[in-house]
């Protein structure tokens, strides 16, 4: 008869105590996958010393190990709280938690059509227990209905009845904030029709590349940084933990999760030459310093190599180069540190690996949940600072989650118009980006300054000068008439590091030399054997397989849609039937806005 506070159950909890949650597992789970997918793109590998999964991700050699927790914290986590968060909300034309509901209904599933491709999406959330699977362009244009749907509710503002709650009281991604929803709906709109390039021209409601429509998003969507959706995670070990097993505070960002709080993850040839070398014009990009780990280095002798930079003590790391035979001759190594000599070393017998402490790895630490000093990570143990490690502006424990910012508008605008014949307009939209990427980043910066101030003395931490960014973009970034494809979506990647936008631009252009600068598929994925039968010779790194849950508990419905999937193979070669998503190279199956499929 009475209602446990302590145990909520579906019918006692209200709509507004749901955004909270359903904002946490969405913006964790995809960041978990956002970080998975950019592991095997090109611009961050992992040392030998490691190894894993995520190493084996870096030269395309996917696992399934990959590809179940943001399906289980999307699915379990938070959409298992979105359909009676709108229902409920529009119940009592609450139409502001409504339209954010259809929203992050909207980016939740957009993400996992681009992962998996075909997915329960009509079914999802209620009955049956095993849902049929939608193709992916039922769930793409479900998606669009859904975010037409949310914009329509978040313009008709907050409501005139007082005693409904406001949007402000669990939303920690705007802060209640509805324009900068809307903003970020038509952002996220321009988004999803941009990627529909192979689709052909025509209306984006028919499933057709729509530029005009982008254009005009785009008009709606951020003018500036002050425009942008930002979750700015704090080094907290608050008394909020996640419940979906990992029990980790969930003040701080999903990328220390599983990238910054963890050992040898290291930048990569490819993404160093673009941040010290971009197209060739010799001119240091001036967030090179903040992307590329550094080492306090106090041993000058550590490395004498003069394509090393140094500041004071502190020396940054060179990029492993995916292209070469490194993987199968022992290396990247980790380095390790030297208390009594203060020096750093490489604990191996094999000669050829002494040199790999040029490669300093992503590591960093947190005072909040690991209680120690400071958030540069000690090498030699807490607090033994003759060791420490920057590591990288995207990963670190309280380092912002970008959901939707003014310089991607900048990014999407620019290849809009480039594909349109307005290269002027183009430009003038790719350098802008450019610039409130520098200064955005440059946000961040001063915060981690102000809270601590002995950070100042790292490279890593020290904020860009107005005249450092001035020179990139007067002279690092070529002119107007040099302007290609390659200059936008290279600049685009460095500016949306860690997400999902870079492995689809990769896709939507065929992972094309000419366009992703330095890109080339790693030597090592040709010296593995299951790395060849996952993406064998001339194919491509297009999907995610299913998780295991699909395939255990709804192998039914999963099976069924593949009839309606080009280039699932459904029989063996005698006939037998098989289970397409399981097969080895089912990883090379373009989801459907990859494809030409109709």
């Amino acid at each position: 008869m009475n209602v446990d506070p302590d145990s909520p159950s579906a019918e006692s909890t209200t709509y507004d105590q749901r955004l909270a949650h359903i904002e946490f597992y969405t913006n964790s789970g995809l960041q978990f996958g956002a970080w998975r997918t950019t592991m095997g793109m090109g611009d961050w590998t992992r040392s030998a010393t490691n190894g894993g999964t995520y190493m084996q991700a870096s030269y395309w050699h996917p696992v399934d190990g990959q590809v179940t927790t943001v399906y289980q914290w999307w699915f379990v986590g938070a959409y298992a709280n979105v359909p009676d968060m709108i229902a409920k909300a529009e119940a009592v034309e609450n139409w502001q938690f409504a339209g954010a509901g259809y929203l992050i209904k909207a980016y939740g599933f957009m993400a996992m059509t681009d992962l998996h491709g075909e997915m329960p999406y009509t079914q999802a959330g209620a009955e049956p227990a095993t849902p049929e699977y939608d193709t992916g362009k039922t769930i793409y244009l479900g998606c669009f209905e859904c975010i037409d749907k949310a914009i329509e509710y978040l313009e008709k503002g907050q409501s005139q009845d007082p005693n409904l709650p406001t949007l402000a009281a669990g939303d920690w991604w705007n802060h209640g904030d509805l324009n900068k929803w809307i903003k970020l709906a038509y952002m996220l709109k321009a988004r999803w029709i941009n990627k529909l390039n192979k689709k052909g021209a025509g209306s984006y409601k028919d499933g057709k590349y729509d530029a005009d429509e982008i254009l005009r998003c785009l008009d709606k969507a951020m003018q500036s940084n002050a425009d942008n959706t930002i979750v700015n995670h704090t080094d907290d070990n608050g008394a909020t933990h996640d419940n979906l097993g990992w029990d980790e505070p969930v003040d701080y960002s999903p990328l220390f999760s599983v990238s910054g709080m963890n050992a040898g993850y290291m930048a990569t040839k490819m993404l160093y030459d673009n941040l010290t070398n971009f197209a060739g014009k010799g001119v240091e990009d001036p967030r090179a310093d903040h992307i590329l780990p550094w080492a306090y280095s106090p041993n000058k002798d550590d490395n004498s190599r003069t394509d090393v930079k140094w500041v004071g003590n502190w020396r940054r790391t060179l990029g492993v180069d995916m292209a070469s035979e490194i993987f199968s001759q022992g290396g990247p190594l980790r380095a390790m540190f030297n208390i009594a000599t203060n020096s750093w070393y490489i604990s191996s017998a094999n000669e050829e690996r002494l040199g790999d402490t040029v490669y300093i790895e992503g590591t960093s630490d947190c005072k909040g949940y690991f209680a120690n000093p400071s958030i540069l990570y000690c090498r030699a143990g807490s607090g033994q600072f003759q060791s420490a490690e920057s590591g990288t502006f995207y990963t670190r424990v309280s380092s912002p989650t970008y959901i939707g910012t003014y310089a991607e508008c900048c990014f999407i605008k620019a290849e809009t118009l480039f594909k349109k014949g307005d290269k002027a307009g183009a430009y003038n939209a790719y350098k802008a980006g450019i610039k409130a990427s520098c200064e955005l980043m440059n946000e961040k910066l001063k915060v981690w300054i102000a809270e601590d101030p002995s950070l100042a003395d790292c490279p890593s931490f020290t904020p860009m000068t107005d005249d450092a960014i001035n020179n990139f973009l007067n002279n690092g970034i070529g002119t107007q008439s040099e302007l290609t494809l390659g200059h936008i979506l290279t600049q685009k990647r460095i500016a949306l590091m860690f997400s999902y936008e870079i492995w689809n631009d990769m896709r939507r252009y065929d992972f094309d030399k000419n366009i992703f600068f330095g890109w080339s598929i790693p030597a090592q994925h040709y010296k593995v054997a299951a790395a060849m039968l996952a993406i064998p010779e001339g194919k491509q790194y297009r999907r995610w397989r299913q998780c295991s849950h699909e395939y255990n508990y709804n192998s039914k419905n999963l099976q069924a849609i593949g009839a309606q999937v080009p280039g699932a193979r459904m029989t063996d070669g005698e006939g037998n039937e098989v289970m397409w998503n399981r097969q080895d190279d089912a990883w090379t199956i373009p989801v459907w806005w990859d494809s030409d499929q109709e």
